[in-house]
Parts: structure tokens; C-alpha cells; sequence
């Protein structure tokens, strides 16, 4: 079968390498698939240059969410050939591959209604978004949510469900495009911070109130600003730090505006509770075929394109998510 290994770290398009290797074997407690797409991740990038948290051993295949076709699994298991999941493969075995053998815990049966390439799509993200909002920012219907990055793969994922869960949506973006994006993902309010300032739209948007939930991928000068339009009782969700700094803050702020800053770990929150992320995996499946759920997908490439679509992803130049079609 046809791989794409990293066995030296670096930069993607200079690391990258397709080889021919064996299929793998499957363990016993493991499913084989035959993957027919997967999504790209900016952590991907990281992997490949050795800068993120988790580090793989080399060579490795990166790849970390996949959609495919079950193809061999034990017979008093849970799963059986020909079903359609969608997988979370583990390092140093991703799922950049034709076929990857995964742990029965990190598969998940979907329905046939879904294509390929928006199962793909809709795994880390969703998931992210759904404990985010649902479980740790409890968003009531009718709550004010501002969503920041709202064209990214996670962003746009909290619009949706902000907008299935009875919320009122201002996301932020930069260009007039992204905004057009957003708009068209559900926002009530899209606002180009290149050219507006959020604070003030978020205040005259909810008569000085302040938005009761913000939606932080982004960290840094996004984070300090967001908290000058928290509502009394808001809770700013820290999702990540997709501007590259990680802010600081003085207590005291938190304290006179009562507010809450709100972790949201879903990878640590995912392993210890494996029975709610099943249930959870339902509701994002149920939501899906009521059409309240749709992927935003940039762009589909072959799998033969991957170092020039991790390429892009990497120089910030495209929305929602990057997919790679393998079958």
C-alpha cells in the first residue's frame, strides 16, 4: 500500500515521502480500514517540524482523523466489515495511508447519508466545538456567542453549533471573503477585524452588554481584547493559541467583571470520559442529518497532493477544512 512517511523532521514539502510498504496488521483489539479521506491539521505541520507537545517517534504518518470502510476486525467485536466509520488513528501510524489499523476506542460508526470527505471533516473540530459550547460553556438558547477565527476548520464548527443550539452568532474574520464565509455558515454578524474593531460591535450589538459566551482559538491580543466585551457572568472559552501567544492576565479583572476563563482540553477530556463522547458523537451525527451541520471544506485534493496542500494550509490561506480524497 502507498504511505506518506516523515523520517526526518522538517519542513512537510522538504520531509514528506510517499513509499510503498506492507499492509499493517491489525492487533486484536484493533479495526483495519481502508481510509477514503482524512484531514489535514495545523498540528500536522508542528509534528513534521518536531515543535509539537506530542512528539513521534521516526518514520511516522501523520494524520490524525480519517473517514473509510472497515475492512478486517475481530468477530466478537463491535464493528464489521464493510461498515463506514470515521477513526482517530494514533502516532506513529496515521491515517495519511491507503489502509492504518486503529484502536476499536478511536472508531466510530456514521451513516450513510454522510460523503466521505465531510466525515472526514467533522471530527476533531466538531467534537472540539461541541464540548466546548455544550459542556463547558453550557450556551443557553438566546445567549450572545462571539466565535473569533470563524472561517478555521474549529471556528466555523461553532458557528454552526451555536446557531443548532438557539444562540445568537457574531464571528470574526479577516477580509471581506472570510466574513462572506461566515455569514453563509449561519452568523447573525460577521465582523472583519482588519477593518472593524469587535469590542465596539460586540457593545452595540448586545446594548453594552457584552457577549456571554467568546470562543478564543486564537489567543493573544484576541484574548485581552475579548475580555473588554464579556458580559457580567460570561465565560471565555480558551480553545487555543492559533497567533502564536499565549496571554497573561491580572486576576483582578476576572473578579470585578465575574467572569469565567474556561479550559477546554477535548483530546484529555476524550480519554477519560469515552462513554460521553460516544453520546456526543451521536448528537453531531443527529444534527448532521438535519442539515443544522454542514463541514466547511477549503478544498479536496488527490492524495498524491498532500506536501503542496499541508503547504497551504501552513502559509494561513485557506478556510474551514483541508481535505486529502485517498479512495
Amino acid at each position: 500500500m502507498k504511505t506518506w512517511l516523515v523520517k526526518e523532521l522538517g519542513e512537510p514539502k522538504e520531509v514528506l515521502m510517499m513509499e510503498e510498504v506492507d499492509r499493517p496488521v491489525r492487533l486484536k483489539h484493533e479495526v483495519l480500514v481502508k481510509v477514503k479521506a482524512a484531514s489535514l491539521n495545523f498540528f500536522d505541520i508542528l509534528l513534521c517540524q518536531g515543535k509539537y507537545q506530542e512528539k513521534a517517534s521516526l518514520p511516522f504518518t501523520f494524520g490524525s482523523e480519517i473517514s473509510g470502510e472497515v475492512v478486517e476486525s475481530r468477530k466478537d467485536g463491535p464493528f464489521k466489515e464493510g461498515q463506514r466509520v470515521i477513526a482517530f488513528p494514533i502516532l506513529p501510524n496515521g491515517g495519511l495511508a491507503e489502509y492504518v489499523s486503529v484502536p476499536e476506542s478511536q472508531v466510530f460508526l456514521i451513516p450513510k447519508s454522510i460523503p466521505w470527505c465531510d466525515a472526514a471533516a467533522m471530527s476533531v473540530t466538531y467534537r472540539t466545538a461541541f464540548y466546548a459550547l455544550c459542556n463547558r460553556a453550557k450556551l443557553k438558547e438566546r445567549e450572545v456567542l462571539l466565535v473569533h477565527a470563524g472561517a478555521g476548520g474549529v471556528g466555523s464548527a461553532a458557528i454552526q453549533l451555536g446557531k443548532a443550539f438557539g444562540a445568537k452568532v457574531i464571528a470574526t474574520a479577516g477580509g471581506s471573503d472570510k466574513t462572506e464565509v461566515c455569514k453563509g455558515l449561519g452568523a447573525d454578524i460577521a465582523v472583519d477585524y482588519l477593518k472593524e474593531n469587535f469590542v465596539e460591535v460586540v457593545k452595540r450589538e448586545t446594548s453594552g452588554k457584552g457577549a456571554d459566551v467568546i470562543f478564543d482559538p486564537v489567543g493573544g491580543d484576541i484574548f485581552y481584547r475579548s475580555r473588554k466585551c464579556i458580559a457580567f457572568d460570561g465565560r471565555i472559552l480558551v480553545i487555543g493559541f492559533a497567533g502564536g501567544t499565549i496571554p497573561n492576565m491580572a486576576i483582578n479583572h476576572v473578579l470585578i467583571k465575574n467572569y469565567s476563563i474556561v479550559g477546554v482540553h477535548y483530546g484529555y477530556y476524550a480519554k477519560l470520559f469515552p462513554d460521553q463522547v460516544m453520546v456526543e458523537h451521536e448528537g453531531m451525527m443527529k444534527l448532521y442529518q438535519e442539515g443544522k451541520i454542514k463541514p466547511l471544506i477549503y478544498e479536496e485534493y488527490p492524495f498524491e497532493k498532500v506536501p503542496e496542500a499541508i503547504t497551504l494550509l501552513g502559509a494561513r490561506k485557506t478556510w474551514g477544512k483541508v481535505i486529502v480524497k485517498i479512495s
